[in-house]
């Protein structure tokens, strides 16, 4: 027997997250529920080293609409990007385990479904938009933004972090994609802009429940090394 597509699929990368893993998704759960929507909600494991793994699988037998892959190797993008490919709904939203905000997902339905964006992303640096935290991470975001517009000519004020769209309409933008770790949603969201498709922010609230599990200074080799890649993939070869 066939089983019904979802409506929503939610896709949660997911890294040494064994602190947090277990309540934050019985937590996000419930608020699905109350919702009622027909869902899958997706963990996309990426080279995790401690339990999160075994904890991931115990909530798949948990939950039935829950299920979760692992890469094997430590790639937000890579991760990401099989998650969004694989994803059963009409609808995709992308969140972040520290996040689960819900909120921003009735938010965006309600701007989706009423064919005003195709794509609609939490700015976290928006007008109204209440980033708490460290000052650290705020100025990196700040500072990848505007090396992004001076580079890429991006118009918006957010890449990375929570995102819902049609899926239909944006699965060939995330196929094209072709860098990974942590620009994958960067150039996910400027080639979807580049393309045309219609865009729309919205202002989230971020207070993270644990720290980064890498670190923002071990971060920007990489994030300079495919800022290079996409501005040559973008640029020069389109």
């Amino acid at each position: 027997m066939n089983t019904p597509q979802p409506k929503v699929t939610i896709i949660i990368p997911i890294y040494n997250e064994e602190g947090i893993l277990a309540a934050a998704i019985n937590d996000l759960v419930d608020r699905l529920n109350s919702l009622n929507w027909s869902y899958e909600l997706v963990l996309a494991e990426n080279g995790s080293s401690d339990r999160t793994v075994e904890i991931a699988r115990e909530l798949s037998q948990r939950h039935s609409q829950l299920s979760f892959f692992s890469i094997g190797e430590p790639n937000y993008g890579k991760a990401l990007r099989k998650g969004i490919l694989e994803a059963k709904g009409e609808y995709v939203f992308c969140d972040e385990i520290d996040l689960c905000d819900t909120d921003f997902y009735t938010r965006a339905m309600v701007i989706l479904q009423s064919d005003k964006a195709d794509f609609v992303v939490g700015s976290k640096l928006s007008e109204g938009a209440n980033d708490k935290r460290p000052f650290i991470r705020h100025a990196g975001s700040l500072v990848i933004n505007a090396m992004l517009r001076v580079s890429l000519g991006f118009r918006g004020t957010d890449t990375h972090g929570l995102k819902a769209f049609r899926r239909d309409r944006l699965i060939e933008v995330a196929r094209s994609c072709i860098v990974d770790r942590d620009l994958f949603a960067s150039e996910f969201v400027i080639r979807s802009e580049r393309l045309g498709i219609q865009i729309e922010e919205i202002p989230v609230s971020i207070l993270e429940k644990r720290a980064p599990s890498t670190t923002i200074y071990r971060r920007v080799p990489n994030v300079l090394l495919n800022l290079a890649k996409l501005v040559v993939a973008i640029r020069f070869k389109g």
